[in-house]
């Protein structure tokens, strides 16, 4: 299978109370398309970190990250926000869905600020929530909802622009463990069917075990684990 993503080198130091702390030393691997890749390490190890480079969201202390030929850590602020846009889907543990719009136009939101609109953004977006099924949902608020759906609706919202790469910082993580397993299977389904790349981060070695691949970090560095 092609690479669709590639660190090489990359590094990301925090400076806290005037000392220097070290989260990702030397990091270089590939992630081929349409792999599921578990993440896995202990708290405060650099999962999210990892994620937040991956997305363009933080930029590295040094090191590169390749998107295809695209150097995405060389990119300047406003080209990565774009590049995101047309390229990621992100998954957040605590939905980050806009509280003042719509489930409906929630998940229209990435598409419209790529400047589409019309009858066939309102018909796709719909689709979307079909998928997830919470098309019956699509004109309340995200308060009137419960964590599964909202997190269903966060799910159709990251794969609304049809990015190539998917991003998923604990997805089950602010769930039960029945309605986990359902947005897990719901991601892991939506994401394998059209040949995108997954990379999620997650303490469950239950979800991990679904996964293609699984890295973990320790000291810094991303290892390979061994099937269990």
């Amino acid at each position: 299978m092609p690479t669709i993503i590639r660190l090489e080198n990359l590094s990301k130091d925090y400076t806290e109370g005037g000392q220097t702390r070290t989260i990702l030393r030397d990091c270089t691997a590939a992630f081929e398309e349409g792999q599921f890749v578990a993440i896995r390490g202990r708290s405060g190890s650099g999962k999210s970190t990892l994620l937040n480079l991956l997305a363009g969201i933080d930029t590295p202390t040094s090191g590169d990250i390749y998107m295809g030929d695209v150097c995405v850590t060389r990119l300047n602020q406003r080209d990565r926000t774009l590049f995101r846009r047309d390229h990621i889907g992100f998954v957040f543990q605590f939905f980050n869905l806009i509280p003042t719009l719509t489930v409906l136009e929630n998940v229209c939101l990435p598409a419209e600020l790529a400047g589409q609109n019309g009858a066939a953004l309102t018909e796709k977006a719909v689709g979307m929530l079909e998928r997830v099924g919470l098309a019956d949902r699509r004109a309340v608020f995200p308060d009137k909802l419960s964590g599964g759906e909202q997190q269903r609706v966060a799910i159709a919202r990251a794969l609304s622009s049809n990015p190539r790469l998917v991003l998923a910082d604990e997805p089950t993580g602010n769930l039960d463990a029945k309605t986990g397993n359902e947005i897990m299977a719901l991601l892991n389904e939506m994401t394998r069917q059209v040949g995108k790349t997954l990379i999620m981060v997650t303490h469950s070695r239950q979800i991990a075990a679904r996964a293609d691949r699984v890295l973990t970090i320790q000291n810094g560095q991303l290892v390979s684990m061994p099937e269990e």
